[in-house]
């Protein structure tokens, strides 16, 4: 019994090591006009990054792209959104096509799955009608991811700016409640809670992005569509209404760009490659308003 424990302990450890160590890769995007880019090096790696919880801390899974280069990189954070089905067997997010724009760029990106989400440890946060509240237990995940990227050398902690799309964007915004140190802005895509066992979803949607706009602390940008399968117009105006209503200071540059009608669903925006050309130039505008670079090599 005693062997057969220690070789089961030994295939979990080469297990992890073989997950975490780095994989080198090159791609070769198009630009907005459709012409061939340059090829980009870059580094994956996956890591199960620490989070404090009660009773003991649990392991975050998290894909890091990494610029060929030593750094230290500006960071930009991609949180994802709920994939129908059970959270533990939804895949490790990548957006490997999003993600290279922002390496092209000379930018680190990371991407955690959130507690419950993929090989994540801990339960999925789900299910409550409390859509703020949900919100706001997600956005712990980006600040433990934050930490540890703190860590690593090759990031430059001064210039990070963190994006979500669907539940990953109303993590985001939840996250733009914190002040969190290098933080210059946030970027929603389609962000948003969906409970249909709750009648009222839409006024708790609504109340939520209203409470998040009376303490966020970022300039934010965001992007829904008319044809969204998720949030039906007007909803997305309402949310963003709400928000901005109540936000001050730097929270009160906030920008909505109404994408009209994407495919067969607006919602996609962001995981679609077809949706690059469409948000990237606002992308672009929203970073160099913050200070950052965005022009490719850079």
């Amino acid at each position: 019994m005693r062997r057969t424990a220690r070789l089961i302990r030994r295939l979990a450890l080469a297990t992890v090591l073989a997950v975490l160590a780095p994989l080198c890769g090159h791609a070769q995007m198009a630009d907005g006009n459709g012409q061939s880019a340059a090829r980009v090096r870059f580094q994956e790696q996956v890591v199960m990054l620490p989070k404090a919880a009660i009773p003991s801390r649990i392991d975050l899974e998290a894909t890091v792209f990494k610029p060929a280069g030593a750094g230290p990189f500006p960071l930009v954070v991609i949180n994802h959104g709920k994939a129908p089905g059970r959270p533990g067997m939804q895949g490790r997010a990548r957006f490997p096509a999003q993600s290279v724009e922002f390496l092209r760029r000379g930018y680190v990106v990371v991407l955690p799955m959130r507690q419950g989400f993929a090989r994540s440890g801990g339960a999925y946060i789900g299910g409550s009608c409390d859509i703020e509240t949900n919100g706001m237990m997600q956005a712990d995940d980006v600040v433990a991811t934050l930490d540890y990227m703190a860590t690593q050398p090759y990031v430059d902690m001064d210039r990070i700016v963190v994006i979500g799309q669907s539940h990953g964007g109303l993590t985001t915004m939840a996250f733009s409640t914190i002040s969190y140190p290098g933080v210059r802005g946030v970027v929603n895509f389609a962000g948003g809670l969906r409970n249909l066992n709750c009648p009222d979803w839409e006024e708790r949607l609504v109340d939520a992005f209203a409470a998040y706009g009376s303490v966020a602390r970022y300039p934010s940008l965001w992007f829904y569509g008319e044809n969204d399968s998720y949030w039906p117009v007007p909803l997305p105006g309402r949310m963003f209404n709400a928000f901005k209503a109540r936000a001050s200071g730097p929270a009160a540059q906030a920008r909505l760009v109404d994408v009209g009608e994407f495919g067969a669903d607006s919602h996609r925006l962001f995981s679609a490659r077809e949706g690059i050309p469409v948000w990237l130039p606002e992308v672009g505008e929203f970073f160099r308003s913050l200070g950052l670079p965005f022009d490719p090599g850079t």
